[in-house]
C-alpha cells in the first residue's frame, strides 16, 4: 500500500513493506521535553532526529536577543525539574549548574516588602509567620506525596493494565500515609480557590497575593475560580529538586546531552505533515513531510507540539475519529500571559531592596489579581497590570552590555482573543501600562529605558508555533489534566495513529519546563 499524504500519493513504488526507515524516532520540536524525550531514547541505542522550525532549540525557553546586545527568554526559571532527569541524562557532566531558590519578593509601595528565602519571610507579623509554618508544612507534605505521579504514566480509564493498576495503588497509599486527619484536609484544600485558602491562614494582602501567584500563573483561573488552582500548586512545589535552575544552562546542557548520545538536530527545519500509511488493517504514522518536500521516515514520529498543532495541522482531522477529533478542538488552549522585556542601561533601583533579586511581583492583593482577571475575560487589557519581574542580567551579564540590564516581566491575564486583536493601540497601552507599575516601585526607570520588546499571546503563537501562544498547551484544570490531558484516547502518550505518540506540555502532568512529559513519554515508546 502507498504511502498517502492527504490526498495525494507518493510515487508508486515508494511502498510501506518495501522502504526502510531512516530513523528509529523523529521528534518534532527541539523545546525542552523533545530533547528530553530524544536523549532517553538514544540512551537505549535509537537513531533519533529532532527536526525544528526555528533558528535555536529551546522552545519557548529559548534565549533570544530581541535588542542589539541585549537577551531574553521567555521563560523565568526552571524552579521544580527533577532531579532524577539531571542524574539520567548526567547533566551537571554537561554543565548545568543550580542555584539554592531564589527569594520571592512581594513589593510594597512604601518599601515594605514580603520577603520569603526558603523557608523564612519577612514583612509580616508574628501571627502570619506562624501561619505560614504550619501552611508551608502541610501544603509540602500533600506535594510530596503527589511527586511520583508526575513522572509516571497516567492510568487510562478502564481496562486498566497490571502497571497502571499499581500507579493507582501507589497513588492511594501515600495519600493513605498522610494519616486520617490530613488526608481528609487534603481532599477538601484542593478543592478550595486559592483567595479561600489563603484567607485561612494569613492576614496580610500582598504575602496572600505572592503565595497564590504559582496556582494561577499562566492559567485561566483567578484567585476566586472555583477550579482545582491548588491542585496546580501542588504539582508545582512537587519535585525532588530544592534548587532554582538556569534556564539557558538547562536547555544548553539537554542539547549537549543529547548531541553526545547521538542525536542529531535539525533546526530551520519546518515539519509540515506527519505522513500516514494506510492499509486493512490501521493506519500507521511513518514519516515526516518538511517544507523544503523532504520525506523522513521514521519507525515512531513523536511530537513535541501542542495537540491542537499536532491533531489538526501537522495529520489532520481525516485520520481521525470525529469524536476524538472535537474533544482536541474544544482543549481550551487561549494563552493569558505577555512577556514585556526592557533593555536598561542600569541597574533598576527598587524602593527597599539594595539589589532587585529573585522574583518580584506586583500584585498588591487578591482583588489586584481578580480585577485583571475580569478585564481579561471581556477581551480587555488589564487596567492595573499584574507582574512577575526578574533582571536575568544579575546572573547572566552577557546577556546585556556592560553595566546595562534586562528586565523581564511576565504580564498575567492578557488574553489572547483582544478585543481590538492586539493593534498597535493596544499594545502601545499595555506597555505603558506595565512600565507605570513598575515606575511606581522602581520610580527611574523609564530614564532607563533603552529599548522593549512586548510579547502576546498572538506573538508567542506565531514566533514560537504553540497554538493560541499558551505557555502550557492547554490549561491545567480539571478536564483538562489527569487521565484527561490532554484527552482520554491520547492522554497515555500513545495516540489513535500508531507510530504516534506525543511528548510536550499538552501531556500529562503538564507544562512549566519541568521535562517530565518528554521523560514519561520516552519511557512509553520504549515499552
Amino acid at each position: 500500500m502507498p504511502f498517502k499524504r492527504r490526498q495525494n500519493t507518493l510515487k508508486p513504488y515508494l511502498c510501506f513493506s518495501y522502504i526502510l526507515t531512516q530513523y528509529d524516532t523523529v521528534i518534532i520540536g527541539a523545546g525542552h521535553n523533545g530533547l528530553v524525550c530524544a536523549a532517553y531514547l538514544a540512551r537505549k541505542n535509537q537513531n533519533v532526529l529532532i527536526l525544528e522550525a526555528s533558528e535555536q532549540y529551546g522552545g519557548l525557553a529559548r534565549t533570544v536577543e530581541f535588542h542589539p546586545g541585549f537577551k531574553a527568554a521567555v521563560a523565568h526559571h526552571a524552579r521544580h525539574f527533577p532531579n532524577r532527569i539531571s542524574r539520567d541524562l548526567r547533566l551537571e557532566q554537561h554543565g548545568l549548574t543550580t542555584s539554592k531558590n531564589i527569594p520571592c519578593i512581594g513589593l510594597g509601595l512604601d518599601g515594605d516588602h514580603v520577603i520569603l528565602e526558603g523557608e523564612q519571610l519577612v514583612g509580616i507579623s508574628a501571627e502570619d509567620q506562624q501561619s505560614f509554618g504550619k501552611y508551608n508544612r502541610l501544603m509540602r507534605r500533600f506535594a510530596e506525596k503527589l511527586a511520583p505521579f508526575w513522572l509516571k504514566t497516567v492510568p487510562r480509564i478502564g481496562h486498566n493494565s497490571l502497571g497502571e493498576l499499581l500507579s493507582f495503588a501507589h497513588l492511594g497509599l501515600n495519600l493513605r500515609l498522610l494519616g486520617q486527619a490530613d488526608m481528609r484536609e487534603f481532599f477538601r484544600m484542593i478543592t478550595l480557590p486559592m483567595h479561600d485558602l489563603t484567607n485561612e491562614y494569613f492576614t496580610h494582602p500582598g504575602l496572600k497575593a505572592m503565595l497564590s501567584w504559582d496556582a494561577l500563573i499562566g492559567s485561566k483561573q483567578a484567585p476566586r475560580s472555583p477550579n482545582n488552582s491548588v491542585f496546580h500548586l501542588l504539582y508545582r512545589m512537587a519535585s525532588d529538586s530544592s534548587a532554582t535552575t538556569d534556564v539557558e544552562g538547562l536547555i544548553t546542557s539537554l542539547y549537549t546531552a543529547a548531541v553526545s548520545l547521538g542525536v542529531e538536530i535539525r533546526t530551520c527545519t519546518p515539519v509540515v505533515s506527519i505522513e500516514i500509511d494506510q492499509d486493512g488493517s490501521g493506519m500507521k504514522a511513518v514519516g515526516v513531510r518538511l517544507e523544503n518536500g523532504e520525506l523522513v521516515t521514521a519507525r515512531n514520529i513523536v511530537s513535541s507540539a501542542d495537540p491542537k498543532t499536532t491533531f489538526l495541522k501537522l495529520l489532520g482531522a481525516q485520520f481521525l475519529e470525529i469524536e476524538f477529533t472535537n474533544r482536541i478542538a474544544r482543549i481550551r488552549s487561549d494563552g493569558l500571559v505577555s512577556k514585556l522585556n526592557l533593555a536598561l542601561s542600569g541597574l533598576p533601583d527598587f524602593k527597599g531592596l539594595d539589589k532587585p533579586e529573585g522574583r518580584l511581583f506586583i500584585a498588591p492583593s487578591l482583588e489586584s489579581i481578580e480585577w485583571a482577571f475580569d478585564d481579561a475575560k471581556y477581551g480587555k487589557g488589564p487596567s492595573e497590570p499584574v507582574i512577575e519581574i526578574t533582571i536575568p542580567t544579575l546572573q547572566r551579564p552577557d546577556h546585556a552590555p556592560e553595566g546595562s540590564h534586562v528586565l523581564s516581566a511576565q504580564i498575567m491575564y492578557t488574553p489572547y482573543k483582544h478585543e481590538d486583536q492586539w493593534s498597535e493601540h493596544a499594545r502601545t497601552e499595555l506597555i505603558e501600562k506595565t512600565i507605570d507599575a513598575i515606575a511606581r516601585y522602581a520610580p527611574g526607570i523609564r530614564g532607563q529605558i533603552v529599548s522593549h520588546e512586548l510579547l502576546t499571546p498572538t506573538d508567542l503563537e506565531s514566533q514560537y508555533l504553540v497554538h493560541g501562544g499558551h505557555w502550557h498547551h492547554g490549561d491545567f484544570a480539571l478536564d483538562q489534566m489527569l487521565m484527561m490531558r490532554p484527552t482520554y484516547g491520547a492522554a497515555q502518550y500513545r495516540t489513535p495513529i500508531e507510530g504516534l505518540f506525543l511528548c510536550g506540555a499538552g501531556s500529562h502532568p503538564g507544562g512549566d519546563i519541568t521535562g517530565m512529559p518528554g521523560h514519561n513519554a520516552a519511557k512509553e515508546i520504549l515499552s
